[in-house]
C-alpha cells in the first residue's frame, strides 16, 4: 500500500473514531432508577416486583459473582424529541461492561410492567426502543462473573459459588434515554463496511484507491461541528462505491442468523436458561423490524425451558417459526458431544429433538448443526439417516492444530456406508458480525471453489452475547451486491443446502470419524461426570427393558413419563461441555448430585418392574439387562444361574499366580502382571522381562485449555508406579496399595471365572494436579491396528504414525472396549467408565516388539476447575485374551451391565433372542405413540454382511422397519417368517423394528 494510502486511512480512522461514535446521539436524557438485589438464586419476574426497591445512580457498585439485581427504571421522554424527524428514542445501558467477549460478563433481560418481556441488554446489544412518552421498565440483570477473562487459562475460584465471593463486581456506568441520530448511525454502517473492505482488496487496484477516495470525500464532507447536518453528506460521497456491484464469479455466502448459546460451560445450567430467554427475546425484537432477517436455533432442550420458564416468550416463538424467521435446527435435545455418548443415546438426541420440534412447532429439521463438539463419530452419518435428516454442519474441524481440512463441501461417509451431505463454513467462526475481513476469509478458504460457489456463515453474538444485531443486518444489506466482496444473502439452513446441493452434486467423500486434533483431554476429563454418563445409560437400558416386559407380561402401566424425563435429563448432561469436563465446578457438582438421583429413580424403577415379573418368593435369581450370556446368565432374561466358585491367587517365588483353563496370570512384587499366558492358542503376551497392567503418572500441562487437552510432549513424559505399600491376598482378589504423592491407589486383580480375563479395580483417592493417571498395557502383539467401540459398530485405527493425519490421532475415544488385533489374533480391554485411550507401536528392531495400549484414567486439570477430578474415583478394567468382536462385546457388556441378583418365585424368558452373536441388540422398550407395540432397537457388531433370525420372548403379530423416530419405512416389508424376525444386515446396518402385538 502506497504511504498515501497509509495517511489517508489513519486520517479516516482517527476522524471517524472521533467523530462518528460520539454523536450516534443527539441528545441523553435521565431517568429515575432504583434496584433490588435478589438475596439468593433468581426470582422470577411475579415474585421480584413485590420487593422494596431503593435509589441508586450511574456509578454505583453492583451485583456480587453469580447473583441478580433486579433495576426498575421509570421516566419520561422529553416531549420535543418526537417531533425531530430522523430519530429514534431508545434507553441506553452500561452495566459496566468492559471489552471481553459479549457473553462472557454482565447481562440483562427487560420486561414491561405486566410481566412481558421486551428484549435484553449485552455488552453489543444495549438499548431499549422506546415508543411510549412514559418509562416504566424492569431490568433482570446477571452479574455473572467471566471466568475465563481472557483466557489465559489460569486457575479461578469464580466457578465455584463457594469460592467466588460476595462483593459487587460491576459498576453501573449509565442507564439514560438516548435521542439515536438515524443519518449518523447509518453513516457509521456505511463506513464499517468500506473501511473493512479496503483492508481486503488487493493495493494499487482501481477498487482500492477509489474506495479509499470515497472515504477521504465523505471526511471531508463531514463538519466535525455539525456531525447530525453534514451526514447525510458524507454519505452522498460513499453512495457510488457502495452501489458498485460484485463480479458474476463472486462467491455468495448464505447469512443465517444464529447464536451459539453453550447450554452449560462457564456457567451453570440455570443461568443457560435465562441466557436464551435474553437472546430468544432479542432476536424477536429484531425480526419484528427486520421482514427479511432469519434466526436459527438448534437444541430443543433450550426451547422446552422457554416453554417452562418464559410461556408467553414461546408463544411468540411459535408465531415465529409459523412465519419463518424463526427456525428450529439440528434436530437434537442439545448440542451433544458425539464421541462419548452410547450408542442408543446418540440416537435419542434425535428422538428426543425432532419429536419435540415436530409436537411444538409442525417442522422437522432435516439439518444436523453441531458447530462446536469436540469431533464426530463415524457412526453419525447412520444415526443422521436414520433419524430422517439430510444435511451437517460443522465448524470446530478448523481447530486442528496439525492438519487442515481438505474440504468445506463434501459427503461424509460413515463406518455403514451412509453419506451425509456435509458443510463446514470456510469462514471459520460461528459467531460472525459479517465483516470484510470474514466474508474475504469465507471465500478465499474455500476448498471447492473450483466447482462450487456457496458457503454458509452463522452471524450472531453467542454465549448469551445476544445474538445477532441491528449492526450486522446493515452490514448484510451493504454486502448483497458489494464490489470486492463476495455476495451476502440472508437465509436459513435449508435455503443453503438445498443450493448447495443442486449446484454440487458429486462433491468429494470423506470417510470415517472426523477427528478434532485438538481437544483431546476432553475424553478423560472430570472422570466422575463420565462414569455418571456411562452408569445412566446403562440403567436406562435396563429399566426400558424391564419395564416393557413387566407391561407385556404382567400389565403394568409402562412408565413413560418418568422414562422420558430421566432420558432428557441424561441427554441434557451429554452437551459437549458437560460430558467432556470442560465446564467450571458448578457445573460438574450439580451433575454429580443429578446423576446420583437419576441413578436413584432408575433402580426404583427396575426393582419394581423386577419385583412384578418374579413375583413374591424366596428363590435367588439373576436378572441380565445385557444382550449377551454372562456367567451363564441368558440375555435379557431373569433365570437361575449358578455361578462357578473364585479362583484364587496363589504366592509363588516373588509374586502371585492364577491358573484359569484358558489364561494363566502372574504378577510380581511391584503389583504388576509379568505373565499372560493364552492356554488355547499358547501365546505368551509379555515379553520376557517385561511387564503390563502398570498404572503411569504423565505429565499433563498442556500450553492451553487445561480441560480440554493432552499435548502430545507430554504423553511420553512418564513415571510408572513400581512402589507398593503393600500387596495382601483377600478372598479371590489380589490387593495392591501405592501412595502416590498425595494421593492414594488401590488397585485388586480378579479372574473371571467364566472368560479367563484378568479384572482390574482401581481406586483412587486422587490429590495430584496437572498429572494424569493412565493403566498401560505392552503386548507381545504386532498389532496393525487397533479397534474401538462406538455407537453401533466399531472403529479399526492404524497403530502407526506413518502420516501426519495417523500421528495427529494420538489419543483415541472408544466405548466400553478396544481390541488390539495381529491377524485374526485379538486382545480385548474392556473398562466401565473410561473413554480416553492410546495405542502406539513399541517395536524392536528385529521386527518383534509390542503394542502399547494404555487407558486414560483420570487428570488433573487447572481450568475451568481448579479442584478438577480431586477426590475419589473408581475404574474397572478387563482384559481378555484370544478375544473376537463378539468376545470384546460380552466383555464390555459384563463389566457395565453386571449381572443383578432378585428374589421371586419365577423366572422371566429372554425378551427376544438372536442367532446370531454378530448381531447386538441396543434396546427394547415401548412404542413412543403407546400404542402398546414394542421397539427392538439393534445393528450388525462385526463390520460384515449377515443374516440373523430374531425370536421375540412375548406374543407378537408381525414386525417392520421403522426409522429411529418409529415411523414405518416406506419400502418395508412384514418381517416375520413363522416364528422369528428374518434380517439381512449390512455391515454396521442399524435396524429399528416395531414388534406389533396383539
Amino acid at each position: 500500500m502506497h504511504n498515501n494510502d497509509v495517511l489517508s486511512l489513519q486520517r479516516i480512522d482517527r476522524l471517524f473514531r472521533d467523530r462518528i461514535g460520539p454523536h450516534l446521539y443527539r441528545a441523553i436524557a435521565p431517568v429515575e432508577i432504583t434496584a433490588w438485589e435478589v438475596p439468593g438464586e433468581p426470582t422470577p419476574f411475579s415474585a421480584a416486583v413485590d420487593n422494596t426497591f431503593a435509589p441508586i445512580s450511574p456509578g454505583a457498585r453492583w451485583g456480587r459473582p453469580w447473583g441478580t439485581v433486579w433495576f426498575h427504571v421509570t421516566g419520561q421522554v422529553p416531549a420535543a424529541w418526537r417531533e425531530l424527524p430522523g430519530t429514534a428514542v431508545e434507553l441506553v445501558v452500561d452495566l459496566g461492561f468492559d471489552e471481553s467477549a459479549p457473553g462472557f460478563q454482565a447481562e440483562a433481560l427487560v420486561f414491561h410492567p405486566d410481566g412481558s418481556i421486551v428484549k435484553a441488554i449485552e455488552p453489543r446489544n444495549a438499548t431499549v426502543p422506546l415508543p411510549d412518552d412514559s418509562i416504566d421498565l424492569y431490568i433482570e440483570a446477571a452479574s455473572n462473573p467471566s471466568v475465563a477473562g481472557t483466557f489465559t487459562f489460569a486457575p479461578t475460584p469464580l466457578g465455584d459459588p463457594a469460592t467466588a465471593g460476595t462483593e459487587p463486581i460491576y459498576r453501573l456506568d449509565r442507564m439514560e434515554v438516548g435521542l439515536r441520530d438515524l443519518n449518523v448511525w447509518e453513516l457509521a454502517q456505511d463506513v464499517w463496511t468500506l473501511r473493512g473492505l479496503v483492508d481486503e482488496l488487493e493495493p494499487d487496484r482501481t477498487r482500492h484507491a477509489r474506495v479509499i477516495a470515497a472515504l477521504g470525500r465523505a471526511v471531508d464532507a463531514l463538519d466535525p461541528d455539525d456531525v447530525a447536518g453534514t451526514a447525510p453528506a458524507a454519505r452522498s460521497e460513499l453512495a457510488a462505491v457502495l452501489a458498485a456491484p460484485a463480479s458474476a464469479t463472486s462467491h455468495t455466502v448464505t447469512a443465517v442468523g444464529h447464536a451459539h448459546i453453550d447450554s452449560a460451560w462457564l456457567w451453570p445450567i440455570r443461568e443457560t436458561v435465562r441466557k436464551v430467554a435474553r437472546t430468544f427475546s432479542n432476536v424477536l425484537d429484531l425480526a419484528a423490524r427486520e421482514p427479511d432477517f432469519v434466526f436459527t436455533a438448534s437444541s430443543a432442550q433450550q426451547y422446552a425451558w422457554i416453554k417452562d420458564h418464559y410461556p408467553e416468550l414461546f408463544d411468540r416463538i411459535r408465531a415465529a417459526v409459523r412465519g419463518g424467521q424463526f427456525v428450529p435446527a439440528g434436530g437434537m435435545w442439545v448440542e451433544s458431544d458425539t464421541n462419548m455418548p452410547g450408542s442408543e443415546a446418540l440416537a435419542r438426541q434425535f428422538i428426543e429433538g425432532k419429536r419435540f420440534f415436530i409436537e411444538e412447532f409442525g417442522v422437522e429439521p432435516l439439518d444436523v448443526w453441531l458447530p462446536d463438539s469436540f469431533g464426530y463419530s463415524a457412526a453419525l452419518p447412520q444415526i443422521i439417516g436414520a433419524a430422517g435428516s439430510r444435511w451437517f454442519l460443522t465448524q470446530k474441524i478448523s481447530w486442528n492444530e496439525t492438519n487442515r481440512m481438505p474440504h468445506h463441501t463434501f459427503l461424509w461417509e460413515g463406518i455403514d456406508g451412509t453419506r451425509v451431505f456435509t458443510h463446514f463454513p470456510p469462514v471459520d467462526t460461528y459467531n460472525a458480525e459479517l465483516s470484510a475481513a470474514e466474508l474475504a476469509r469465507a471465500e478465499r478458504q474455500f476448498a471447492e471453489k473450483a466447482a462450487a460457489s456457496h458457503s454458509l456463515v452463522p452471524f450472531g453474538w453467542g454465549d448469551g452475547g445476544g445474538g445477532p444485531t441491528r449492526e450486522m443486518i446493515a452490514a448484510a444489506r451493504r454486502t448483497a451486491n458489494l464490489e470486492g466482496s463476495p455476495r451476502v444473502r440472508l437465509g436459513s439452513p435449508e435455503r443453503f443446502f438445498t443450493d448447495a446441493e443442486a449446484e454440487y452434486p458429486s462433491p468429494p467423500v470423506w470417510e470415517g470419524e472426523l477427528y478434532l486434533e485438538y481437544h483431546r483431554g476432553a475424553y478423560s476429563a472430570q472422570a466422575r461426570t463420565k462414569r455418571g454418563n456411562r452408569r445412566s445409560e446403562h440403567l436406562l437400558r435396563a429399566a426400558e427393558l424391564w419395564c416393557t416386559l413387566a407391561t407385556v407380561h404382567r400389565g403394568d402401566p409402562y412408565p413413560y413419563d418418568d422414562l422420558g424425563r430421566l432420558w432428557r435429563t441424561v441427554l441434557l448432561h451429554q452437551f459437549h461441555d458437560i460430558l467432556p469436563g470442560t465446564s467450571i465446578a458448578w457445573v460438574h457438582q450439580e451433575a454429580e448430585r443429578t446423576y446420583a438421583q437419576v441413578e436413584h429413580d432408575l433402580s426404583a424403577l427396575i426393582t419394581a418392574a423386577l419385583d412384578t415379573l418374579t413375583g413374591e418368593g424366596a428363590l435367588t435369581l439373576t436378572a441380565n439387562a445385557a444382550p449377551v450370556a454372562i456367567a451363564g446368565a441368558p440375555a435379557l432374561s431373569v433365570s437361575h444361574t449358578a455361578v462357578d466358585e473364585d479362583l484364587l491367587w496363589q504366592h509363588v517365588g516373588d509374586g502371585w499366580e492364577v491358573q484359569h483353563a484358558r489364561t494363566n496370570w502372574r504378577i510380581d512384587g511391584t503389583g504388576r502382571v509379568t505373565r499372560i499366558r493364552d492356554k488355547v492358542s499358547e501365546r505368551e503376551l509379555v515379553l520376557p522381562g517385561g511387564v503390563t497392567a502398570a498404572l503411569q503418572l504423565v505429565r499433563d500441562t498442556p500450553r492451553e485449555w487445561d480441560a480440554w487437552n493432552i499435548d502430545s510432549e507430554d504423553r511420553t513424559l512418564v513415571t510408572e508406579l513400581v512402589d507398593v505399600d503393600d500387596i495382601t491376598v483377600e478372598g479371590a482378589e489380589l490387593v495392591v496399595r501405592r501412595t502416590v504423592g498425595a494421593s492414594r491407589v488401590r488397585q485388586t486383580f480378579r479372574i473371571d471365572v467364566t472368560t479367563g480375563a484378568l479384572d482390574i479395580t482401581v481406586d483412587v483417592d486422587w490429590r495430584e494436579r496437572q498429572k494424569m493417571l493412565k493403566l498401560a498395557f505392552p503386548l507381545a502383539l504386532r498389532a496393525g491396528s487397533a479397534e474401538s467401540e462406538i455407537q453401533f459398530g466399531h472403529l479399526s485405527r492404524p497403530v502407526h504414525g506413518n502420516t501426519s493425519w495417523d500421528a495427529a490421532r494420538f489419543e483415541t475415544v472408544a466405548h466400553r472396549w478396544i481390541r488390539l488385533r495381529e491377524g485374526d489374533y485379538g486382545v480385548a480391554i474392556a473398562n466401565d467408565a473410561s473413554y480416553g485411550h492410546d495405542v502406539y507401536r513399541d517395536g524392536g528392531s528385529d521386527g518383534g516388539g509390542q503394542t502399547v495400549a494404555r487407558v486414560t484414567l483420570v487428570r488433573a486439570p487447572l481450568f475451568p476447575d481448579p479442584k478438577a477430578d480431586q477426590g475419589s474415583h473408581t475404574f474397572r478394567v478387563s482384559v481378555l485374551p484370544a478375544a473376537s468382536i463378539p468376545d470384546a462385546i460380552d466383555a464390555g457388556f459384563r463389566l457395565n451391565l453386571p449381572l443383578m441378583p432378585v428374589r421371586g418365585s419365577a423366572t422371566v424368558a429372554a425378551a427376544i433372542t438372536s442367532d446370531d452373536s454378530g448381531v447386538v441388540i441396543e434396546a427394547v422398550k415401548l412404542a413412543d405413540d403407546r400404542s402398546g407395540d414394542v421397539i427392538v432397537r439393534l445393528y450388525e457388531a462385526c463390520g460384515s454382511h449377515r443374516t440373523a433370525v430374531l425370536t421375540p420372548g412375548f406374543e407378537w403379530l408381525d414386525a417392520v422397519r421403522t426409522d429411529l423416530l418409529e415411523r414405518e419405512l416406506s419400502d418395508t416389508t412384514p418381517l416375520r417368517q413363522g416364528d422369528g424376525i428374518h434380517l439381512t444386515l449390512r455391515a454396521f446396518e442399524l435396524v429399528t423394528l416395531r414388534v406389533r402385538r396383539p
